[in-house]
């Protein structure tokens, strides 16, 4: 596994406690029943950009454990690890997606692409399978809000993300 440095710590506790704000404060949630079955916002950013910044393993880390403190402050049903590991994935997914491109600096169609296949596989198919296992909320039930919510989102966490990792190339090199 990668080691860190000081900095580069520091730098992902602030993404951990932004993905925190993003998810459980700034958004907007739908319940299904007892239990919240979409949430529409941009918690997800801050996973990807440590994804594409950090690389895959510090995606991982501020989605995973983003998730687990983040229930703890702000509960919304009950916890079930393999949601934590979909929020892991978050970071992971596209990153990996994008070393296929053996390039440093992406174009923006690269990096829909790689955020739109991280989303589709971790909020349009696993959350929404996840959530019919631990709490049996229909599959189908929640996918139109999904897609229709990461039809917005997709496109606007790659603008944000070429322009802050642009920025922070010039920080951290």
């Amino acid at each position: 596994m990668k080691k860190f440095s000081t900095r580069e710590l520091v730098n992902l506790s602030l993404l951990i406690a932004l993905n925190i704000v993003l998810t459980r404060v700034a958004s907007i949630r739908i319940n299904i029943g007892a239990v919240e079955g979409v949430r529409i916002g941009f918690g997800s950013f801050p996973i990807i950009l440590a994804g594409l910044i950090f690389g895959p393993a510090g995606g991982g880390i501020v989605g995973a454990i983003g998730d687990i403190i983040g229930y703890y402050i702000n509960p919304a049903g009950a916890y079930f690890p393999p949601l934590t590991l979909s929020a892991a994935l978050t970071g992971v997914i596209p990153p990996l997606v994008l070393k296929m491109t053996k390039r440093p600096n992406w174009s923006l169609w690269e990096l829909i692409v790689a955020i739109g296949i991280g989303q589709f596989i971790t909020s349009i198919l696993l959350t929404p399978y996840l959530l019919q296992l631990a709490f049996n909320i229909p599959f189908f039930a929640t996918l139109p809000a999904r897609i229709i919510s990461q039809a917005i989102n997709v496109p606007i966490y790659a603008v944000l993300a070429q322009r802050i990792k642009k920025k922070a190339d010039i920080i951290f090199n």
